[in-house]
Parts: C-alpha cells; sequence; structure tokens
C-alpha cells in the first residue's frame, strides 16, 4: 500500500503557504502595471519567475527537514513528559477498569514500599478504594485512606478511551467506552496531625456538683463536717489538676472545671475513675458521698461549650446522679450511674411543684392527660390522679388511652360505663388532637421521651406542657415544657401524683376507684413494694389507703388466668444463665393478650435465683421483640438498654428491636453484654 503524504494543516500550513499567497499578489499587480509601461511590466516578470523559482524550491527541500523536526520535537516532548510524570513528586497511577494498576511512577512506588511495577489491585494496598467507588461519567472522586502511618487523600479521575477507539485501526466497535482510571495521592499527614493536634488542645468547659451534700453532712458530727468538705475538694482539685485543667468552686457543692479536650478524653478512657474516688472518702459520714460531671465539647464557641456542660450536667442529675455526661454538638456519652439514687425525705419540691402544677391547670380551660405507648398500671394512676386534680379544680379532663393492654383493662373498667365519671373521660389520639387547643393544658405521665407517648402529635399541637416522670432522662427530652417534674428516685410515677394531690386543695377528696388506681400502680412498679421503695413510698401508699384504697381489692384486679401463670412459668424455666450471671431467656405467651407484661413479671422472678446479677427476657409482639431487663443492685440496667436503643431506671429498663428474630435479639443482647465487660462498664 502506498504510504500516505504528510500533510500540513492548520496556522502552520498557512504560515508555510503565505510565500505563495504573496506572490500572486504580486502577479496581479504585475498584470496591472503592464497598462502602465510594458518595460516595467517584464521587469517585474522577470522577477516573479526568479521569486517563484526560489520559494518553489525552498519549500520543496525545506519541506521533508520541518516535518521531521516537527516529528523530532513531538516525541522528545512526549519522553520529556513522560520522564516528568516518572520523576513527579505526587504519587500517580494509571489504573485499568477494574481498578488494577497498570502503571505508576516511583513516588507511588515509593509510598506503597513496592520498588519494582506494582501491577495487583489498587484496593489490595487501599481497601477503602473498591471497584464501586471509582467515578462514572465525567465525575470525580476524592476519598480519604491511610496506608501505615501516613494518610492521604486519593483524587480519582476517569478518563475515557471513546476517541482512542474511534481513531483505532484495530478496534471496530465504534460504541466501544472503555476507560483508565487517573488516581493522585496527595499526603495529608502533617496537615491531619496539625489538625488533631489542635483540635485536642481545644476548650472543655465542666461542671462538677456533690449530689448528696446536705444529707452527707448532716450524717457526721457537726465539728467534722469542715473536714469532710476540705477532703472531698482535695480530691475533686487533685484529679482535676492531674490533667492539667482548672478548677473552681463556684457554690458549696459546685464546681467549675476547665480542661483540653485530650484531658477529656483520657477521663473517657479511664471512665472518670474520680466518681467511685471520691466515693472512698470517710470520716465517719454514714454517706458515701457521690458526685455527678457534665462536661461540653466541641462548641464553635466558648460559650456554646459552657451550654453543653450545663445540659450535660441537668442529663446527669436527672439520670439518678453518680454519673458522667459528655455532650457534644452531635452525641451524649454517659459514664457511671452504678448506685441508686438517694431518696430525699424532704417534700419541699413536692409542694413547689404541686403550687406550680395548680396554677397552670387553673390557667386553662380544659386539661388533656396522656402516658406512654401501650399505658401500664403506673401511668394509667397517675393520668388518674391528674384527672382528680383537674376536676376538683373545676377544669375538664381527659385521659388520652389508645389500646388497653389485659393487665390494665381491670382498671380501665372501673371507669368505663361508671356513671360517676364522664362518658368522654377516656378518649384515643384522633379524638385528643380534635380537642386540643389554644387554652389547653398536656400533662405527661410516667415518660418523658416525646417519641413513646401515646400521642406524639399533642406535644406540637398543645402549647403549655407539663411533665410529671420517675425515669431516667435519656438523650431524648420532651423540649419546652411549662413544667418539669423528674424525680428518679420515686418508685413510681404514681407516688409522685400522689405526694402532688396533698398540696393543691384542702378539701380534695378521692373515690376509691382513683385511690385503688394509684395504689396499684405503685404495687406494680415496686413489685409489691420490694424494689425502689423508699420512706416516702410508704407513705404515699398509706395517704392512698386513708382515702380508700384496698389492698385486697387491687389484688384480686391483677389475678392471673391459668394461660398467662404457665406462659410466665415456662419463660423462666427456659432461662438461660450467660457468662455466670445474666439470666437471659423468652417469654412466647402464645394466645396471651399482653405477653410484654408476661416478660417483664418473668424477668423480676429470675432475679430471684442466687447468683443472678441482671435478667432479660425477650418478647415477640406485633413485629417487635420487646426486651425486658431488671436487676437489683449490681449492675444498671438502664445503660446496658441505652446501648440497645432503649433505657429505663438503673433495675428496671427495656428496649425494643424492629425486623429481628428472638435468636437475632439474644445475639445482640449477648454481643452487648461481652463489650460493655471488656469496656469495664459492667462486671
Amino acid at each position: 500500500m502506498k504510504k500516505k503524504r504528510i500533510r500540513l494543516k492548520g496556522r502552520l500550513r498557512i504560515y508555510m503557504q503565505t510565500s505563495l499567497y504573496l506572490g500572486v499578489l504580486l502577479l496581479i499587480v504585475n498584470m496591472g502595471i503592464y497598462f502602465l509601461d510594458i518595460r516595467a511590466g517584464l521587469l517585474l516578470s522577470g522577477f516573479l519567475v526568479l521569486y517563484f523559482g526560489l520559494i518553489l524550491l525552498l519549500m520543496f527541500y525545506n519541506r521533508p527537514v520541518i516535518i521531521n523536526e516537527l516529528v523530532s520535537f513531538a516525541t522528545q516532548y512526549g519522553q520529556i513528559q513522560k520522564t516528568l510524570l516518572r520523576d513527579m513528586v505526587i504519587p500517580y497511577a494509571l489504573l485499568d477498569e477494574d481498578g488494577r494498576v497498570i502503571w505508576s511512577n516511583l513516588a507511588f512506588r515509593s509510598a506503597i514500599h513496592s520498588e519494582k511495577g506494582f501491577s495487583k489491585s489498587i484496593t489490595y494496598v487501599f481497601p477503602t478504594i473498591t471497584r464501586d467507588k471509582l467515578p462514572q461519567g465525567d465525575q470525580e472522586a476524592e476519598i480519604e485512606i491511610s496506608f501505615e502511618d501516613s494518610e492521604y487523600i486519593a483524587h480519582i479521575t476517569r478518563v475515557s478511551l471513546r476517541g482512542m477507539a474511534e481513531d483505532s485501526d484495530i478496534i471496530e466497535d465504534e460504541e466501544y467506552d472503555g476507560c483508565l482510571y487517573a488516581v493522585y495521592l496527595y499526603d495529608e499527614t502533617a496537615l491531619k496531625i496539625a489538625l488533631r493536634e489542635n483540635d485536642s488542645q481545644s476548650l472543655a468547659v465542666g461542671l462538677i456538683y456533690l449530689d448528696n451534700y446536705e444529707e452527707a453532712l448532716a450524717s457526721v458530727e457537726e465539728v467534722r463536717r469542715s473536714l469532710l468538705t476540705a477532703l472531698i475538694d482535695r480530691k475533686v482539685n487533685k484529679y482535676v489538676s492531674a490533667f492539667d485543667g482548672i478548677c473552681q468552686k463556684i457554690e458549696k457543692d459546685k464546681y467549675l472545671i476547665i480542661l483540653k479536650k485530650r484531658a477529656v478524653i483520657q477521663m473517657q478512657e479511664q471512665r472518670f475513675d474520680l466518681l467511685e474516688d471520691v466515693k472512698t472518702v470517710n470520716i465517719g459520714n454514714e454517706m458515701a458521698v457521690t458526685i455527678s460531671i457534665g462536661i461540653g465539647l466541641d462548641g464553635l464557641v466558648y460559650a456554646q461549650n459552657h451550654e453543653f456542660a450545663r445540659t450535660a450536667i441537668d442529663l446527669a442529675l436527672g439520670r439518678g446522679g453518680d454519673q458522667a455526661v459528655v455532650k457534644t454538638p452531635d452525641r451524649i456519652n454517659y459514664y457511671g450511674g452504678k448506685s441508686q439514687q438517694v431518696e430525699k425525705n424532704t417534700r419541699v419540691k413536692a409542694r413547689v411543684k404541686a403550687h406550680a402544677l395548680r396554677e397552670i391547670i387553673t390557667s386553662k380551660d380544659h386539661v388533656l392527660i396522656m402516658g406512654h405507648a401501650n399505658g401500664d398500671v403506673d401511668s394509667f394512676g397517675a393520668a388518674v390522679g391528674i384527672y382528680r386534680i383537674s376536676r376538683t379544680l373545676e377544669r375538664r379532663a381527659q385521659i388520652v388511652l389508645n389500646d388497653v393492654s389485659t393487665s390494665l383493662q381491670p382498671l380501665v373498667d372501673l371507669f368505663r360505663n361508671n356513671p360517676e365519671y364522664e362518658s368522654d373521660m377516656l378518649i384515643n389520639s384522633a379524638q385528643a388532637i380534635e380537642s386540643a387547643g389554644p387554652n389547653t393544658v398536656l400533662v405527661v405521665v410516667d415518660v418523658n421521651k416525646p417519641s413513646i407517648t401515646e400521642c406524639p402529635e399533642l406535644l406540637r399541637i398543645c402549647k403549655s406542657i407539663v411533665v410529671l416522670d420517675h425515669h431516667r432522662a435519656g438523650t431524648e427530652t420532651i423540649e419546652n415544657a411549662t413544667l418539669s417534674y423528674v424525680e428518679t428516685y420515686a418508685s413510681s410515677a404514681c407516688e409522685m401524683v400522689s405526694e402532688i394531690l396533698q398540696y393543691i386543695s384542702d378539701g380534695l377528696r378521692i373515690r376509691s376507684e382513683e385511690a385503688d388506681s394509684m395504689y396499684a400502680g405503685m404495687v406494680i412498679d415496686t413489685n409489691n413494694f420490694v424494689s425502689k421503695t423508699g420512706v416516702r413510698t410508704f407513705e404515699a401508699a398509706a395517704f392512698l389507703r386513708r382515702n380508700g384504697a384496698d389492698v385486697t381489692r387491687v389484688r384480686k384486679l391483677f389475678r392471673e388466668n391459668a394461660l398467662e401463670y404457665k406462659a410466665r412459668a415456662d419463660a423462666v424455666s427456659r432461662a438461660e444463665i450467660y457468662r455466670g450471671s445474666y439470666a437471659i431467656s423468652e417469654c412466647r405467651g402464645d394466645g396471651v393478650l399482653s405477653p410484654t407484661v408476661l416478660g417483664a413479671q418473668a424477668a423480676n422472678e429470675l432475679l430471684n435465683i442466687r447468683g443472678v446479677k441482671a435478667s432479660f427476657v425477650l418478647t415477640d409482639y406485633h413485629g417487635k421483640i420487646f426486651f425486658s431487663a431488671r436487676s437489683i443492685d449490681e449492675v444498671n440496667v438502664q445503660v446496658i438498654m441505652e446501648r440497645m436503643g432503649g433505657g429505663g431506671h438503673l433495675n428496671m429498663a427495656g428496649c425494643q428491636m424492629e425486623n429481628a428474630t428472638i435468636e437475632e435479639g439474644i445475639a445482640a443482647l449477648k454481643r452487648t453484654l461481652d463489650k460493655m465487660i471488656e469496656e469495664g462498664e459492667i462486671s
């Protein structure tokens, strides 16, 4: 085949042919001169012949030379580019469509410690760069990767080979859309180290409160109280100083601390051992001193860190004290909380809250009362107590109740179709939403987590909200409450409402049905006055007894049928003792209307087994797995359930799992227990 001639084009072709164009112009001028002077025309014609001869000769002679020079320059330029790319200090590599390295420069080989050419998949060296993360189309990708002690940003660009295929003599497929991937590695190790160092030096603000300062001082002789205070101060100051922090006492039982973030991380790794260390202060005091710690981190400004610290200390106190809470903009971490909160014998707070509740209710015309979803005896009993308060203050009141469990049915029957009560005393969520208005106050009892209330929509509709609860506060709480009364030491919400009832009005009269409901709530939540009972618990029970509560009548309300009794006994018999201390079982409850209640009862009974620190019973109900967790005093089941998305009390908690089986739930529980034991959170 005859070899094609190389033809120039573009500006170079125009430049090479400029002399010819000028010659043509001279030829036209020469023709015009002939009309003026023939001799001059002949002279110019001779010059043109010589001019065209020289131009053609030069073009014929110089053309191959110029083309050779151009080819040589292009070849050398390509070699220079290849050399520059090979010796470039930025690691660079080309990948095929499958992510395999087909070429890499010296810097790339040095970065991955490969002396020879590396031809394996990029994922082999950098596991985070997988095939699905490679860019498509005109997109580019940036992936953070780590290799040994270095950190890189991998910038990946897709290079299409369609144009090459169209010009190729060996590829026939016109729709070929192959590609290569160009990978640049930008070393950000020094930058990341500097950023981490700067971050670790950032300011953290903390607050330390003594939980039982007054009670601890009251338990020692007056002459030794100053010594007890001095010893506590010394413990706190020494602990903070060990982390290069500043500690300033702002009140007799409160401290403000300033720390570096690095110090807080170290405290977290040591799980705030000050919580246990301060309990060792003993100069004859009958009651061990406990503290609560709240720390704010990663705020945009120092004031925000201080606000985080205030929120954290409020959470720590609301969860019962004796724990540390670290709050950042995106998460909250809890540490400690292993001891029971000491019940305060004074009722001053209950009286103050009662007066505040009275003022709020009397300022409105309508009162809506609701507890948590799948209401139990305690939430219903507390709601009945608030109903009686509202009616005593001559306000219209309604209780929001959707589903009624078998355990709650006997109490509900006391009020339904009872001529002594309004027919609309009990309403569902739809009716409550319809009746709520601007002059309505919403009272939430036995729950402070908005997502699990009987009707979360009411929290957005009602502007005036009151919260009465005895559960430890979690990350999710009801915000903007007009009145919040959360006492974690209380045995039940019914105990709290019973105390409030005594300060609402001198002429308040409680009917026997209402007294029975509140008394029943206390009986159920205290497991027949066995757990979480204090002096005020029995005082509240005595108040209800004086107002008509009948122990025998309440006991008859909660008698079980044979099927329920057998289901609970079966759950106890199936128990597995995990790691020698944790009883785990399943409550099947086939044919039982409220198997979750039986699961909680079975968990309580498993605590009677010697050596069991905590019990967990799982129940499959309505497509969800319900966990009932119980303990006596050795294990905080609340923190265990919080790890699994739930919450509750130190010795009574629970959680739920969706789209899971009982076996998967048990496996998840065991993994959680194993991890917490390894971390030292539980023993």
